[in-house]
């Protein structure tokens, strides 16, 4: 797909990366997200979607290519230092900490700079508005599309430029799912640059401004 935006944002060149040694899932993998901009990922199971998240938040081992933000190279750094440069990532699973309450897990979004919880809390439940009247429920009594929320949530208190998100109707009943979708679009509007990969090509789609099909790393 040819590129309509030169701001970029975030940029991946011809990335190679995997979990085992001598075994990629990426091979050759590009992509661009210009400032502003929802990308959606799609392709078929085991096409390495996950993995090119995981590879621009520093979870993955990358072998080759290179991964820049705002044009400064990312490529080995961290999640943790990523996170600091405002980047943040959703993952699919094990996305909230069941043992502590609502707001204990929207505290761990804010760990690095506790000064702007009270700032971040109020444009988050702007967004999420369920959550402001149910803060001190246990994140473990919440449904898969409630996880969710308070999982995105908390990755927006960080105040991020960038979030990932990996699948983030995956489990969730249509109505969820339709809830999920409107909820990336929101955040998207409110200035927060997006990847997201998906399974629903189709709603996937319907909400990006591009979109890339990954398949066999590629």
């Amino acid at each position: 797909m040819s590129e309509t935006k030169n701001n970029n944002v975030v940029e991946v060149k011809n990335l190679v990366a995997g979990y085992l040694p001598g075994v990629n899932i990426l091979n050759d993998c590009s992509l661009t997200a210009a400032e502003g901009e929802l990308i959606g990922i799609i392709g078929p199971n085991g096409a390495g979607k996950s993995t090119l998240l995981k590879a621009i938040f520093g979870q993955v081992n990358v072998r080759g290519g290179s991964i820049s933000l705002y044009g400064e190279d990312i490529t080995h750094l961290p999640a943790d230092k990523l996170v600091a440069k405002g980047v943040g990532m959703v993952p699919q699973n094990n996305n909230v900490f069941p043992s502590l309450t609502i707001e204990e897990n929207l505290q761990m979004g804010v760990f690095q700079n506790p000064k702007i919880y009270a700032e971040r809390l109020d444009f988050v439940v702007s967004i999420f508005s369920e959550l402001g009247k149910r803060l001190k429920q246990r994140a473990g009594s919440l449904s898969g599309g409630e996880r969710q929320m308070v999982a995105m949530s908390r990755a927006l208190m960080m105040d991020p430029h960038v979030l990932l998100l990996d699948e983030p109707s995956a489990g969730l009943s249509p109505v969820r799912q339709d809830e999920a979708f409107i909820r990336v679009s929101e955040i998207n509007k409110a200035g927060v640059t997006t990847i997201m990969v998906e399974q629903n090509a189709r709603r996937c789609l319907q909400i990006c401004d591009r979109g890339y099909v990954l398949d066999q790393g590629k």
